[in-house]
Formats: C-alpha cells, sequence, structure tokens
C-alpha cells in the first residue's frame, strides 16, 4: 500500500537531460547520480562543445546511471524532438549563455535545440541552469524571452544556510531544487527551517 501511494505521488517521468560547453558539468552528473533510470525514462544529449569541457572538469568521463540512453547532437531520430511524441521535462544543465540565446530565438538545427524548442511550443517543463557571471543586456533579455515563454530560469546558485563541506554538497544544493521541479524527491540538501527527523 505504501509503495502504491509513493508511486502515485511520484510518477515515471520522460525526462531530457542536455549538457552545453559552459562550465559546471558537475551540476550534469550529480543531477543523473540522483536520477534513478530504471523508474524514469532518461535521455541525454551533449551540445558540441560539452565533450571539451567534460574532459576537462570530469577526468573520469561522464557516468550515465543505468538505464539512461544517450543520443548525438545530429540525427533527429529521437522521440523527444517532435510534440507527437510528449516527453514531460527537460532539463539543460549547466546551460551555456549561447544555447540559452539560441533557444530563446527558437533556433532549432540540433537534437539539443530542437527538443527545448519541442517543449516550449507543447507548453512542458524546461528547466535552464544558467551558470554565467556576469550578466549582459543580451543574456538579460534572453532570459526575459524564455521566462515569457514558459521555461523556468534556475540559475546554479549554490546555497550556503546548510554549511556544505565538499564540492559535492555545495553542487547538491543546486541539483536539490531541480529535483523539486522536475517534482521528483531529493534528500539532497536540508530544507529551509525543516525540523530535523
Amino acid at each position: 500500500m505504501r509503495q502504491s501511494a509513493r508511486a502515485h505521488i511520484f510518477p515515471a517521468l520522460r525526462i531530457v537531460i542536455a549538457i552545453t560547453g559552459a562550465s559546471g558539468s558537475l551540476y550534469a552528473q550529480r543531477l543523473l547520480d540522483n536520477l534513478d533510470a530504471r523508474a524514469h525514462e532518461v535521455h541525454v544529449v551533449l551540445s558540441n562543445y560539452a565533450h571539451a569541457v567534460l574532459a576537462e572538469e570530469l577526468p573520469s568521463g561522464l557516468q550515465l546511471p543505468a538505464g539512461a540512453v544517450q543520443h548525438g547532437l545530429k540525427s533527429m531520430n529521437v522521440p523527444f524532438v517532435s510534440g507527437s511524441n510528449p516527453f514531460d521535462a527537460m532539463v539543460v544543465i549547466p546551460c551555456s549563455m549561447g544555447t540559452l540565446g539560441r533557444i530563446a530565438h527558437g533556433i532549432s538545427d540540433d537534437v539539443l535545440l530542437r527538443a527545448a524548442d519541442v517543449m516550449l511550443k507543447e507548453k512542458r517543463k524546461l528547466i535552464l541552469v544558467p551558470r554565467e557571471t556576469p550578466l549582459n543586456l543580451v543574456h538579460l533579455k534572453n532570459l526575459e524571452l524564455l521566462l515569457l515563454s514558459g521555461a523556468t530560469i534556475l540559475p546554479a546558485n549554490p546555497s550556503f544556510y546548510s554549511r556544505p563541506q565538499t564540492v559535492n554538497q555545495l553542487v547538491d544544493t543546486v541539483v536539490a531544487r531541480v529535483l523539486d521541479h522536475l517534482g521528483l524527491p531529493q534528500q539532497l540538501a536540508p530544507r529551509w527551517q525543516e525540523p530535523p527527523e
């Protein structure tokens, strides 16, 4: 009874995780570490420059959870590039300002950009995790356009009230918020003023 109630609260999701060439590969890795790809349908796509950044920031390489499927950037023969095959959510983590700008202006000439375009046009959940500073006016206008289009902008801004002791714990304060916005359970970071169990 308990298991079926839990399954009802957290249904299986169809999710696309996109990784771009912005610094912050660990955000993507920790999100993948905390997604059960046996309970959810998880698809992964990398931008062209993501490979170079991953090699620099994750020397052991990107580790996909069992059951996740990685796709190339150029072939549109994937299920999530058409509104006729609806997915529940897409997370672009980390999201470069170049990718963010192309999504904001409807440029959809590869799998990653087309998938984001589909999420917006179908009014599905698109979560963008930009990691850039400082921001210029072009960035801010693109962010405004995406907000007006229905995207969730969730910057990679860690919180400190939980007193994280490691880089992973710091990264997890952002990943926890992504999981919250996906509607998935998380125990990565304590909630503000939540009483201890």
